[in-house]
């Protein structure tokens, strides 16, 4: 199919947008085996937080409190054994990394900071009225549920809605495209219709008056 029958004319494959890269191949499901783990790993989690009463900080101080008691059990064990001590990484934070990372930071922020400031004094009226809506959207869906149900949510919407498109893309962007071109015949008939008579009426009233 060319160019011209797909949505907004675009040339690249939905592979091509999303980045081409590990991201791009999960979510597209290229790689199912690593796209089921994540979906399953989400659900696991969600049922955990649901159905446990577990709040994020509470579980992971649990896990981290399990995982250094085995360790320290371990340890110790070896020592007393002389059998070799628990096989652990190189838990270390290089500067050049923190440096990197405070970067993206002080960007992303000041980016925030700059569009927060354009907002308040007025600046940018386009802007303003997309953070709003969005903010209105957030409260919302945020009234309709919670954080945890939207995630795992969001995650299979983003997980399954690309790979679907991408797999009946054909059909989507033909019955789309044929959905706007009748929507624009029926607004040119209706603004033939009703509009200009409208229009028409005004200015025969403007006239008498």
């Amino acid at each position: 199919m060319g160019s011209s029958n797909r949505l907004f004319n675009r040339q690249k494959t939905v592979h091509e947008i999303l980045g081409g890269g590990l991201v791009a191949d999960v979510m597209l499901w290229r790689r199912g085996n690593l796209t089921m783990g994540i979906l399953l790993v989400t659900l696991a989690a969600w049922v955990v937080f649901e159905k446990s009463g577990y709040t994020l900080l509470s579980l992971v101080s649990n896990v981290l409190l399990l995982l250094i008691g085995i360790l320290f059990l371990w340890a110790k064990s070896a020592a007393i054994l002389n059998r070799p001590a628990p096989p652990l990484p190189e838990l270390y934070l290089s500067e050049e990394t923190v440096n990197e990372m405070g970067a993206f930071i002080r960007a992303q922020v000041n980016d925030i900071l700059s569009a927060s400031k354009d907002i308040a004094l007025g600046k940018d009226a386009r802007l303003f009225f997309k953070v709003a809506g969005y903010l209105l959207l957030i409260s919302l869906v945020g009234g309709l549920t919670d954080f945890l149900t939207l995630g795992y949510t969001s995650l299979v919407v983003v997980l399954t809605v690309p790979a679907l498109y991408e797999r009946y893309e054909d059909y989507i962007d033909s019955y789309t495209i044929l959905g706007y071109r009748k929507m624009q015949q029926l607004y040119v008939k209706f603004d033939s219709k009703f509009v200009n008579r409208f229009r028409k009426w005004i200015l025969e009233k403007q006239k008498l008056s």
